[in-house]
């Protein structure tokens, strides 16, 4: 699990504003090489060749690692450490249980979504996981005010992922235009 750049450049004076910029690692998608897929909300999970299921966790800068944890990278900017651990002492461990009951699962990463996960943007009843390979694909637009466009009408989604047949991978929120739209109206468009 790396962390997943977001396609579009931050401005360094508000990070929460993205500048009609790509950044340097996801040429790749504006140039039409990528898969565009749904970004779940909910919480990454892996299970490994093993047969192991382990939790996403961040660990901020002077913190503590839990037992078992495997760090995979640190954000040079945030100083988190982003890494797993085993899912038995993970805070949704109980719903990662119960998402268990609904199928038959091969390794892979997983978003663990539902009722009790961020406040179920989902809206599903129970809990399920939704295999990252296999999530729903789109049709967007791979400009920046198109993107801003189809994002701010599908606010059902948390956003997209785009995944190159390299492995390399993209990402845009939803929410990365929606808090321009209340903070920086005069930077769109």
């Amino acid at each position: 699990m790396k962390k997943i750049p977001t396609l579009f450049l931050r401005d360094p004076e508000r990070r929460k504003i993205l500048l009609p910029r790509v950044h340097p690692d996801c040429g790749w998608v504006v140039a039409g090489e990528g898969v565009p897929t749904r970004k779940y909300d909910g919480t990454c999970v892996m299970f490994d060749s093993d047969g192991v299921w382990w939790g996403r966790r961040e660990v901020r800068p002077a913190r503590t690692r839990p037992p078992g944890y495997r760090p995979v990278m640190t954000d040079p900017v945030t100083g988190k450490t982003v890494g797993w651990e085993p899912i038995a002492q993970s805070s949704y461990a109980r719903y990662h249980a119960e998402a268990l009951t609904s199928g038959r699962f091969t390794a892979g990463t997983y978003e663990l979504i539902g009722e009790r996960i961020n406040g179920n943007p989902e809206r599903i009843r129970g809990h399920a996981l939704v295999a990252h390979a296999e999530a729903d694909r789109l049709d967007v637009p791979l400009d920046f005010a198109g993107l801003r466009t189809w994002l701010l009408a599908h606010p059902q989604f948390e956003g997209i992922v785009w995944h190159h047949p390299d492995g390399r991978r993209a990402k845009l929120k939803h929410r990365d235009f929606a808090q321009m739209e209340s903070t920086a109206p005069a930077l769109i468009g």
